[in-house]
């Protein structure tokens, strides 16, 4: 009796899930397995992924069949179980960061077949290549181009039935401190997405910038667990070529990532640039005290919620290194921590643009975040919702109590900057902050 087993990752859905799909066309018995490694760095995204495991096991319950859960190393554990149930095979769902890469090289060299399915992203980060020659793309614009053009896989039902080998230990899964910020699973994503698509994506390209009104569709969580399909949503809002640019971006994101694994930790381009350290600095940004307001709304959002507005990413990120001179992988590692969206592709990519260490073709752009307060939260409601000390503020002073005769009680002056740029124009006010592509953020 043939055993195959597919091993979950980013991708803790059962709806249009092409691993699952194949193992059970092909295998007589199919052994779904989550393994908790604590090498995996989790974040503040530990119980969201646990309220995503919990609901997965109900799901494959529901179809007859259950989720394996084992802790320790992904690779020692997936071929330990293989053993026991004497697979024959192994399906999961190919990813781009080192540390899948390397998964993926070491399972490759056991003897074992081990097939990579798509699903993460909507096209696979291989799958396109310039006309000029490149492993990559590394501008989005003709990128953008051939994704669009590019044919797309059939979106697949879940399986009916997923047959699970008797007599197996099912694993317990962590206990957690009960609910966060969001829901966690793919029936709150699901949900959340219908809502939003039926009242939310016809308004998108006007208001994904409005900071107070949050008209974003806080789906980046669910697409970085693979909650949703990012190839069905992108069907589904097929309608609206600004959301699903979004999208493309994170796509594009991860092809990059795929073909530089090392964008957490090197400079893409400009390798020579230095950046100066200042922990004070970067204590007062991550804790939301800068003494600007529009900054500290952001940074104080992300500690509360495990999210940030998109539009709140890209000023708090220009903010960092544009302003403040510090390193972006500094902001790398504050926003992967905290983020229930935090994905390697995506909050790497994104920071490495806006330090101008990125993608982007004008590297030395430069930003004016009071600018952008003043344009994307006119009346303060952003900052008075997330900076209790400037709640009882006018709207002509909360972007800039420094003018008020006496300091609020309790809010800081600002921080000096790296070279004194306050006055930097905003030519980053057009800017699409990818936040509902995942770390949309920015993405996002």
């Amino acid at each position: 009796m043939s055993t195959a087993i597919v091993l979950f990752n980013r991708d803790l859905r059962v709806h249009d899930h092409p691993a699952l799909v194949a193992a059970c066309e092909r295998a007589e018995r199919v052994v779904p397995l989550f393994v908790l490694d604590p090498a995996v760095p989790e974040g503040n995204r530990h119980g969201f992924l646990l309220e995503c495991l919990a609901e997965l096991r109900a799901a494959l319950r529901a179809r007859e069949g259950d989720l394996f859960v084992r802790q320790g190393d992904v690779v020692h554990e997936t071929m330990k179980l293989a053993a026991e149930v004497d697979a024959t095979t192994i399906c999961t769902g190919a990813d781009v960061s080192a540390l899948a890469r390397r998964r993926e090289e070491r399972f490759a060299r056991e003897r074992i077949e081990y097939l990579l399915f798509p699903g993460v992203t909507v096209v696979p980060p291989d799958a396109l290549r310039p006309s000029g020659g490149g492993d990559h793309y590394r501008v989005f614009t003709p990128y953008w181009r051939a994704w669009s053009r590019h044919p797309r896989r059939p979106v697949l039902p879940p399986p009916r039935t997923v047959r699970t080998p008797s007599g197996l230990a099912a694993g317990r899964l962590p206990g957690h401190r009960g609910p966060g910020p969001m829901p966690g699973g793919e029936s709150a994503a699901r949900e959340r997405a219908d809502r939003w698509l039926r009242h939310g994506l016809d308004g998108y390209a006007d208001g994904h910038d409005d900071l107070a009104g949050d008209r974003t569709s806080r789906l980046s969580p669910y697409l970085r667990f693979g909650c949703l399909s990012p190839l069905e949503l992108a069907c589904r809002a097929a309608r609206s070529e600004p959301f699903v640019r979004q999208l493309c971006w994170r796509d594009f994101h991860h092809q990059v990532t795929y073909a530089f694994p090392r964008i957490n930790r090197e400079n893409y381009r400009h390798p020579e640039r230095r950046w100066r350290h200042d922990r004070d600095a970067l204590e007062a940004w991550q804790a939301g005290m800068t003494g600007l307001p529009i900054v500290d709304a952001g940074m104080r959002q992300l500690l509360a919620e495990g999210w940030m507005h998109n539009r709140a990413r890209l000023i708090t990120a220009a903010y960092l290194v544009r302003h403040l001179g510090l390193d972006w992988r500094d902001g790398v590692r504050h926003f992967f921590d905290h983020l229930l969206d935090g994905d390697v592709a995506d909050n790497s990519g994104n920071w490495q643009w806006v330090a101008g260490t990125g993608n982007d073709t004008r590297p030395n752009r430069t930003f004016n975040p009071l600018r952008q307060a003043k344009r994307y939260d006119p009346a303060g409601d952003y900052v008075r919702r997330h900076v209790p000390e400037l709640a009882g503020l006018s709207t002509p002073y909360v972007h800039e109590p420094w003018r008020l005769p006496s300091p609020p009680a309790g809010y800081p002056a600002r921080l000096d900057s790296a070279d004194d740029q306050g006055g930097l124009a905003d030519d980053l006010s057009q800017r699409p902050c990818r936040e509902d592509s995942g770390n949309k953020h920015f993405p996002k």
